[in-house]
């Protein structure tokens, strides 16, 4: 019990700058993302950083967008409801 927000990374999914991919890739690695995957002709980065973090790493000059993965937990087949 007693977990906060800032216990683990989360998993984000970036746009940027294609123009300048390896430039922010860089970037946010300095900032603290963890990358997981890249595609440079779409201008898309995903990886993982800490909750506290995803301000600092939005504000990365070639960052135009950081959202959060959507991570879908299903309930165990036998929980009740």
């Amino acid at each position: 019990m007693g977990q906060t927000a800032r216990s683990g990374p989360v998993g984000v999914i970036l746009s940027v700058d294609p123009d300048r991919f390896a430039q922010v890739v860089e970037a946010a690695r300095r900032v603290g993302l963890t990358v997981t995957g890249e595609q440079p002709i779409l201008g898309s980065l995903s990886g993982t950083i800490r909750e506290g973090r995803i301000p600092v790493l939005e504000a990365v000059d070639g960052v135009e967008s950081v959202d959060r993965e959507q991570i879908v937990r299903l309930p165990p087949p036998d929980a009740p409801g």
